[in-house]
């Protein structure tokens, strides 16, 4: 049996419109961001650029390494 993906959050950097910010996500959800950029042809600060605008959009905006996590478990879903 594998053991289950618990890892505590990792600390990386991006830059969102000439803005360097620092997110905390899960390696799993690193992964995920990763590939759904691969996906799109996107570099990933592009497509958390994208994420950032539409969770900005939101009545009741959430963080964004909220944000992310829930952008990237809708796409799983959805695709």
């Amino acid at each position: 049996m594998n053991d289950p993906p618990y890892h505590p959050p990792v600390k990386r950097s991006v830059q969102i419109d000439k803005h360097k910010t620092s997110i905390s996500l899960e390696p799993l959800f690193w992964d995920m961001l990763k590939e759904a950029a691969i996906a799109e042809d996107v570099p990933i600060n592009a497509l958390v650029a994208r994420i950032d605008a539409e969770r900005i959009k939101s009545d009741t905006p959430p963080g964004l390494a909220g944000a992310i996590r829930v952008w990237l478990v809708t796409r799983s879903a959805d695709g």
